[in-house]
């Protein structure tokens, strides 16, 4: 029962998520939305939705070791995984100043939140912060992209590679607006009922075998949770866009950070385990720093660099879980 709660958890996250997101992004486009405005709001807020979810059931459940090993897990996976798969199908280089600074600033939110959540609980007031903080990026980035519109982000690559999803996933002529709205209030439903099946199910996992609650949500949550970001980086990749791979990551990790980890403090506020900030949130800051290495230096994130992003998440894994 645990595993069928745990897999129906993750296969409705997965489906759900995909399914929300490609029915706003269907209305967005059929009404004329920019891919700026699209990847700062619906895809955005779209494409983490599994992880708030997760996280703020988690945190209401009493299980902040899922809750915030989600946010973190999911950014490392992100790095690692999602955009190590995406090197190795195609090449990554990216050009634009603007997604260096975006990375730069995926940087600073990772070091904000390690420093943070090892001097305090997640709280209101850190929650506020986060929030807050998150609106001033998305204001930052929507003056950036219109002051220089050919110099594009993290969020206006998000947009991006959400309507390349939709144009590979969907087959024929596009979805009427009726079926996209009834796409993305059902993909919403999906997402809640898969949220609460993989919560209850990583809990019953961690009390079964003995395992603390913060290596469930570091692994197989997060893993779940960070699907959406994986296909849409893989579309992307193979479509030969690999740099909008990249700033859907970017994107992403930013959201997570201040999207997810501020309003599951505001709606249900919750302890911070501290083998997550002895650790984890380290390794988290770690990936950053190596992810814009390779950004800043120009050097290309190839087919070899890919596999050792793989292989470091593998070794993380293998580090993480006990024998």
């Amino acid at each position: 029962m645990t595993a069928l709660f745990i897999v129906g958890g993750l296969v409705l996250l997965v489906v759900g998520g995909d399914v929300m997101v490609r029915g706003a992004v269907s209305i967005a486009t059929r009404m004329g939305v920019s891919p700026l405005v699209i990847g700062l709001t619906l895809v955005g807020f779209g494409t983490s939705t599994p992880e708030l979810v997760t996280s703020v059931q988690a945190s209401l459940s009493g299980a902040p070791g899922i809750a915030l090993g989600n946010i973190v897990g999911s950014n490392i996976a992100n790095i690692l995984l999602v955009l190590g798969v995406s090197a190795i199908i195609a090449p990554i280089v990216v050009t634009t100043a603007a997604l260096k600074r975006d990375g730069a600033i995926m940087v600073a939110v990772a070091v904000m939140f390690a420093a943070l959540t090892a001097a305090f609980d997640l709280t209101r007031p850190v929650g506020f912060v986060f929030v807050a903080l998150l609106a001033g990026y998305i204001f930052f980035s929507f003056r950036q992209e219109q002051a220089v519109p050919t110099d594009h982000g993290a969020v206006f690559d998000k947009g991006e590679a959400a309507i390349e999803v939709d144009e590979a996933l969907r087959p024929g002529r596009p979805a009427s607006l009726a079926l996209s709205l009834v796409m993305a209030i059902g993909g919403l439903a999906l997402i809640v009922v898969g949220g609460s099946l993989l919560v209850n199910g990583a809990v019953a996992m961690a009390r079964a075998y003995g395992v603390a609650e913060s290596i469930i949500g570091l692994t197989v949550v997060a893993i779940g949770t960070s699907m959406p970001e994986l296909v849409t980086a893989v579309v992307a990749a193979a479509r030969r866009h690999s740099d909008v791979a990249f700033g859907s990551v970017v994107g992403s990790n930013i959201y997570n950070v201040l999207g997810i980890a501020g309003t599951t403090a505001l709606i249900a506020p919750t302890s911070v385990p501290p083998e997550i900030v002895r650790f984890d949130n380290l390794v988290m800051v770690a990936v950053c720093i190596l992810m814009m290495v390779f950004a800043w230096t120009g050097l290309r994130i190839g087919r070899r660099e890919g596999g050792l992003l793989v292989a470091g998440y593998v070794a993380y894994l293998v580090a993480l879980w006990p024998s």
